[in-house]
């Protein structure tokens, strides 16, 4: 269930079936992309790092400055993160 101070994040989202950790990737695209701090602390205590690396390194739609960002901040070289490599 996503908490309510999180909910604006899934808008076009029907919230009263959505269950995150049935979709991942989705999930966390959209926090790295529009959350704030306690979005991702969420997040952080949601889905391991492993799978939050793995979807910053495939995640095609993440805005090039959201990418950068998360790239640094996981330590991840842009050559890995599929945002940043033109795969658009």
């Amino acid at each position: 269930m996503i908490p309510s101070n999180l909910r604006s994040l899934f808008w076009d989202t029907n919230l009263e079936t959505f269950i995150p950790e049935a979709c991942p990737d989705y999930t966390i695209f959209r926090v790295l992309e529009l959350g704030d701090e306690a979005a991702v602390k969420w997040l952080r205590h949601t889905f391991a790092e492993a799978e939050i690396r793995r979807v910053l390194r495939t995640e095609h739609r993440l805005t090039l400055k959201s990418a950068n960002f998360w790239a640094l901040v996981y330590g991840i070289p842009s050559g890995e993160v599929a945002a940043l490599n033109g795969s658009r």
